[in-house]
């Protein structure tokens, strides 16, 4: 039996593999990577129209220096900007000496720069660096695929792979930042394409082992101003002061008197305010905590 489900995960795989590539080729060729900043080596396609008629098409590559030669106007900086900002680098110019109202159509062509940190239950963690845009599923391929007792749940944090390489911890990641989770049994078992996320460069994606803690259901987090924010192991009976006490406590600039228990209640988040200040010296009872909630304790105002 168990070599069948075996066989039945991997041709699963395979099917998701096949739908992941048919909706990579589907993509226009102009969707750009949102945020996305231009880099060295990338090829950029430019056309340039006016008076109803192309002027110029040519296709561009960013040059070590991260600068571009733009046809009438000669060297124009690319690299760090985006491209709705590149192509008003452009446009300006093009309108103030050469043309009326010039349009100009400007994607990338090829990425050279795009990264994504991979880590956990996989066989080969770590930073890929590609010249495509990937997706939860093509990034598990290229790390060799998850291993066999991987968790089912797949964290997406944005913009983190740099944070990462500092030393924070995945866990630490979770807690500060919004974080996507795809359900890793649906995609890689169902063939359910709904949970293929899109990445961005500079993600993390972080898949636990299955033995470790389910950070969604067993966990709770602690940011803001204390001095070790982060995920904790939900115990019953826990209580919001005893989760910032557990987390080293609150920092000199802390407002717990404004602290805030974050909970999911289905679809929506629910905000419950305390004041821990008044927990400690016994004017009011504490929250019991609930697996999931996130305690955030803000800066002082003063």
């Amino acid at each position: 039996m168990l070599y069948l489900k075996a066989i039945a995960i991997q041709c699963s795989l395979i099917v998701c593999l096949a739908g992941a590539l048919v909706l990579s080729f589907g993509s226009a060729a102009g969707a750009q990577e949102e945020g996305y900043r231009i880099g060295t080596k990338d090829v950029l396609s430019l056309t340039i129209y006016a008076g109803g008629e192309e002027q110029q098409s040519v296709q561009l590559t960013v040059s070590p220096q991260g600068n571009i030669n733009v046809p009438f106007i000669g060297p124009v900086k690319a690299a760090g900007l985006t491209v709705a900002e590149l192509r008003e680098k452009i446009v300006a110019p093009l309108a103030e000496d050469y043309f009326v109202d010039p349009e100009v159509n400007l994607y990338i062509k090829e990425y050279q720069s795009l990264q994504y940190y991979i880590t956990g239950a996989v066989t080969a963690p770590g930073l890929y660096t590609t010249d495509s845009r990937q997706t939860l599923l093509t990034l598990i391929a290229k790390a060799g695929g998850v291993l066999n007792d991987h968790g089912n749940v797949a964290y997406i944090m944005r913009n983190s792979a740099e944070k990462l390489q500092q030393g924070e911890n995945p866990e630490a990641l979770i807690a500060k930042n919004k974080s996507k989770t795809a359900d890793l049994n649906r995609l890689l078992e169902r063939g359910d394409m709904s949970q293929n996320i899109p990445l961005r460069s500079g993600d993390v994606i972080y898949i636990p082992l299955e033995k470790e803690l389910d950070v969604a259901q067993s966990s709770i987090y602690v940011e803001g101003e204390i001095r070790k924010p982060g995920i904790y192991a939900y115990q019953p009976g826990l209580t919001a002061l005893n989760a910032c006490l557990i987390a080293g406590g609150f920092m000199p600039y802390a407002a717990p008197n404004r602290t805030r228990i974050i909970r999911k209640d289905g679809d929506k988040k629910k905000v419950i305010k305390i004041d821990l200040n008044d927990v400690k010296s016994g004017k009011i009872a504490d929250i019991p905590l609930q697996p999931g909630d996130l305690i955030n304790v803000p800066e002082s105002w003063f």
